[in-house]
């Protein structure tokens, strides 16, 4: 499946999937950024992706990340909606850095990944009753 994008810096090579296996392509820095301790900070990550209907794309930083660089999502991963695409809509890679000391990322450095991953959205049934029994809660399994 072709998939439209748009660099920002066309310095910079467009995303890659780095192995045969890889389900995610990495998405690199398209400025150099320093994240202070303790800081939530947001990186430019170079492309705008025209997701394909029936998409959505999952950023996650690369497994090395948070080793290297004392840098992890806030929220875990990002969602990325199809209907963000405008020429303006810049992937961006929000990090905190749980460090002491401030972390660097330099342009051009591989900060994250994407995952396009299939969707769908539901319509809502309500009802009153759920005609099921009631699990218990958070753990329920582990007894």
């Amino acid at each position: 499946m072709n998939v439209k994008i748009k660099r920002i810096d066309k310095s910079l090579p467009l995303p890659v999937y780095e192995t045969k296996g890889a389900v995610g392509f990495d998405i690199l820095a398209r400025e150099s950024t320093t994240i202070d301790p303790k800081s939530v900070k947001l990186i430019p990550g170079n492309v705008v992706v025209q997701i394909p209907k029936g998409y959505m794309l999952m950023l996650t930083l690369r497994s090395s990340t948070p080793k290297k660089k004392g840098l992890l999502k806030p929220h875990g991963v990002g969602i990325i909606d199809n209907d963000y695409c405008g020429n303006e809509d810049e992937l961006k890679i929000q990090v905190y850095n749980f460090n002491e000391t401030a972390s660097v990322i330099e342009k051009g450095e591989k900060i994250a990944q994407g995952i396009f991953v299939r969707v769908d959205t539901f319509s809502w049934e309500e009802v009153d009753d759920m005609n099921n029994k009631t699990r218990g809660g958070f753990g329920s399994t582990d007894k």
